[in-house]
């Protein structure tokens, strides 16, 4: 039974985070609420952080979830620069890790997201080494190109994931040379496979990226506290003023591990266990967004999605959980990306192994087509590529789990909509 006189207390001042605010007081919930955010900034979304506000196309302003005045007006207490340094469940309370403040609450989310894998390599305390995850380190960031570019500067990215992908493109887009190590055979490839992967290798060598595939740097080589070069496994040298870490993320458990909450093993992700409603361990403290190890029943496994579309509907439906109302979790992932003039959008969950075939409709050579992972003739994930409003009717596919003729999925002529009948 929920009250006026309930504490909500949210750790975490993401998307995330900011959504399950906005979704409390929508369903009407009178009590009261507090979003505690480790960052100075107002809640903010990320995927501007390597797209339009990193390219310069987008306000600072444009990235956050909320006017900074909406916070008051809907009585959110919002702690700016504050973090969370243990929970007592006996308790239900949160202590404040700055001045020792606690905090009572009836409830908990968590929604503490995830932080950049550091390389441990000699070299990393250089001025020129970046991670990306964060405002400031978009603003940094931005300006670091616009000097290379500028210089024709060289920057070296570790990683050929979406991060490092996307801001190989936006450097390219400033002019600044680009070389990316990437310790697989094709960039993404453990999200798209090989097929797809090649695709993104060939788009980004269209426009000038040099990838040094099957290695891992080594070390970072400066002089005066500035980088010089970037070093890998195979002896190679790489010619570089700065360095861009983008080897993935990792969920920040720390807190919910010291509570004593169940924490996913490196399989499913490593995040905070959750079930069908994104209750942790412990049915008063809730999970949501990139922390989350969530299960699954479309895809029967457990899963931490750390994309942008999970941390807006996860954040929401926690809220909702909290409020005592019955919902499950299960979305399909999704996420997109913009690189150069390539625009794409992604639905599912087919990790390499999970399938047994690609299906491509339309024209992968002008990057003009939907992909199709398809294991026994169901369809596990789609991504279109400059083809768009079909999203819904690919996640309906999906959904489905029908069989469908692959021939007719590689039709441009056969109606999506009419394959899962």
């Amino acid at each position: 039974m929920v009250d006026a006189d309930q504490t909500f207390v949210i750790v975490g001042g993401g998307l995330a985070g900011a959504k399950a605010a906005e979704a409390l007081r929508a369903e009407g919930f009178t009590g009261r609420v507090i979003l505690i955010c480790d960052e100075r900034d107002h809640p903010y979304e990320r995927p501007p952080l390597s797209k339009g506000y990193l390219l310069g196309k987008e306000e600072r302003d444009s990235v956050f979830v909320h006017e900074p005045a909406w916070y008051a007006a809907n009585d959110i207490e919002l702690h700016l620069g504050q973090t969370v340094d243990a929970i007592d469940r006996a308790a239900k309370t949160v202590r404040f890790g700055e001045d020792g403040t606690v905090v009572r609450y009836d409830k908990l989310l968590l929604a503490t997201g995830a932080e950049p894998r550091r390389l441990d390599i000699p070299g990393t305390d250089l001025a020129g080494v970046h991670h990306l995850r964060r405002l400031a380190h978009a603003e940094r960031l931005k300006h670091v190109l616009t000097n290379l570019g500028r210089d024709n500067g060289h920057l070296v990215i570790a990683g050929a994931g979406w991060i490092g992908l996307e801001v190989a493109a936006a450097a390219r887009e400033y002019g600044a040379e680009v070389t990316v190590v990437h310790s697989g055979p094709t960039p993404l490839h453990h999200v798209l496979g090989p097929e797809l992967g090649q695709l993104f290798a060939d788009l980004h060598r269209d426009h000038g990226v040099r990838f040094h595939f099957g290695s891992r740097l080594t070390e970072i080589v400066g002089q005066d506290g500035m980088v010089l070069a970037a070093r890998t496994d195979d002896g190679e040298e790489h010619p570089a003023h700065d360095v861009l870490a983008a080897i993935g993320a990792a969920p920040r458990v720390a807190l919910a591990e010291a509570a004593g909450l169940e924490i996913a093993d490196r399989a499913r992700g490593g995040g905070v266990v959750v079930d069908e409603r994104l209750r942790t361990s412990d049915p008063d403290i809730h999970a949501a967004g990139d922390v989350a190890s969530f299960p699954h029943p479309l895809f029967e496994t457990g899963m931490r999605v750390e994309h942008w579309a999970n941390a807006l509907n996860g954040g929401p439906a926690a809220a909702r959980c909290m409020l005592g109302r019955d919902v499950t979790y299960d979305r399909v992932p999704y996420f997109f990306s913009d690189q150069y003039d390539l625009g794409m959008e992604y639905s599912g969950w087919a990790p390499p192994g999970t399938y047994d075939q690609v299906v491509i409709r339309g024209d992968a050579s002008r990057r003009e087509f939907i992909a199709f992972w398809v294991k026994e003739g169901r369809v596990l994930a789609g991504m279109n590529v400059n083809v768009w409003d079909v999203t819904d009717k690919i996640q309906q596919l999906i959904r489905s789990r029908a069989r469908v003729n692959t021939e007719a999925l590689a039709d441009p002529h056969a109606p999506l909509d009419s394959l899962a009948s």
